[in-house]
């Protein structure tokens, strides 16, 4: 029964990934400077995420609007990157958006609440 779920989330999560991409619009753009600058202050963030999840799609599409090419990390069974998610953060619920900054590091996880972090930081 398992598996026959995982198959319907799966191929749910694959439709609404094709329709984000056909329907995504264009990037903010910004001068090549501010991209620069933005790229540099970009390396202390990664975006732990499935793929197919659809909060995941919801904070990914807006990072796509907003030009923040900020590193996705998978979190499938199997994979490392789901260790440091569970230690670092306490919990294996994605979307959650790695913060460091000046030596710290901090976990936010909800869709609603990295978007509103982004834009607060980078608009």
């Amino acid at each position: 029964m398992g598996v026959i779920i995982s198959l319907i989330r799966n191929g749910i999560g694959s439709v609404l990934v094709f329709f984000d991409i056909i329907t995504r619009g264009t990037k903010l753009k910004r001068s090549p400077q501010a991209q620069q600058q933005i790229a540099k202050e970009l390396k202390g963030l990664s975006l732990y995420q499935f793929f197919a999840c659809p909060f995941c799609i919801k904070t990914r599409r807006r990072m796509y609007k907003l030009n923040l090419p900020i590193t996705t990390l998978s979190v499938s069974k199997g994979s490392p990157h789901r260790e440091t998610l569970l230690n670092g953060g306490g919990k294996i619920q994605t979307p959650c958006l790695r913060i460091e900054q000046d030596g710290q590091v901090q976990w936010l996880y909800e869709s609603s609440a990295i978007i509103s972090y982004l834009e607060q930081r980078f608009t």
